[in-house]
């Protein structure tokens, strides 16, 4: 009976999960509330005062042309780096779940790239792309090429591939777990009715594994909305700011030009859009989930 009474039920709790949710709140909760606060304040991140705005920062923000323009560029880096990544992810899966040999090897070597922090990695393909490109374009050619990072559009190409190559590891794993949690019958029951090995997948296997598209699709989204690192050391939003994604102008407009209540509002408009996408995708995608 006394395992039944309340007290016993808050010590419990407090002594399992108490710790974890004191670090949950003092390195989210706390911070999140801090940085609402700031954005109806006009403080400089120096001084001692924080003089109160209202709504001003949101309206700067609102009216903030280059947020805007980093928000576009960061829509097209992420649609075109979750549908690249999915699909280089998935055929990844199927690769290393068909029985090749040494099938293993190729799953942990597929996913070493996700395991190099962003600031690393974005510094080995500045190296790739404005030297080794560079000299072996020089050595077929005769002159020296422009590197792909000195063009805004080469320069938001190069971000693109890289994280393709970076995340299409990890969500690789989803998709074998995905692959393998298909009943095997039920594609030998396909394959026995006439169908063919690709219809099987397409009309079998994928929709039994809607869980696992929503999962990808969901992290790869956030991800590419919050990518900050490698946009930092690959591109550093050059050429004239033309690959400034959406982060790393709010970062800028925080920590660089010193507006705290304005790079706060731009953050929080930011989380709200990506709270929203991935709320509409995760609902529409378990919407339509089919269990076996």
């Amino acid at each position: 009976m006394k395992h039944n009474k309340i007290s016993y039920k808050v010590g419990q709790f407090f002594m399992f999960a108490g710790p974890s949710a004191i670090l949950f709140a003092a390195v989210v909760i706390i911070p999140f509330i801090y940085g609402l606060y700031l954005t109806f304040t006009s403080w400089d991140g120096v001084s001692t005062t924080k003089p109160f705005v209202g709504l001003q920062n949101y309206a700067a923000a609102f009216s903030d042309t280059t947020y805007w323009k980093s928000l576009e560029i960061t829509v097209i880096y992420s649609v075109v780096t979750v549908i690249l990544v999915n699909i280089v992810a998935f055929a990844l899966a199927i690769l290393v779940t068909s029985g090749i040999k040494g099938q293993n090897f190729f799953r942990a070597g597929f996913f070493i790239p996700n395991l190099i922090g962003g600031i690393v990695l974005g510094y080995v393909w500045k190296f790739v792309f404005n030297r080794a490109f560079v000299s072996i374009g020089e050595s077929i050619s005769g002159t020296a090429p422009a590197s792909l990072l000195a063009t805004p559009n080469g320069a938001l190409f190069c971000l693109i591939l890289v994280s393709v190559w970076q995340y299409a590891g990890y969500m690789m794993l989803i998709y074998i777990a995905g692959l393998m949690s298909v009943d095997r019958s039920l594609k030998e029951a396909a394959l026995i009715d006439g169908c063919s090995a690709g219809k099987a997948m397409l009309h079998v296997t994928v929709p039994l594994m809607r869980a696992s598209f929503v999962q990808c699709i969901f992290l790869s989204t956030t991800r590419c909305f919050m990518v900050y690192d490698l946009n930092l050391s690959l591109t550093d939003g050059d050429p004239f700011n033309s690959s400034v994604l959406a982060a790393m102008h709010v970062y800028n407009e925080a920590f660089v030009y010193k507006n705290y209540g304005v790079g706060q509002s731009e953050a929080l408009m930011l989380f709200a859009i990506c709270a929203a996408i991935g709320i509409i995708q995760v609902y529409f995608g378990k919407k339509g989930e089919v269990e076996a």
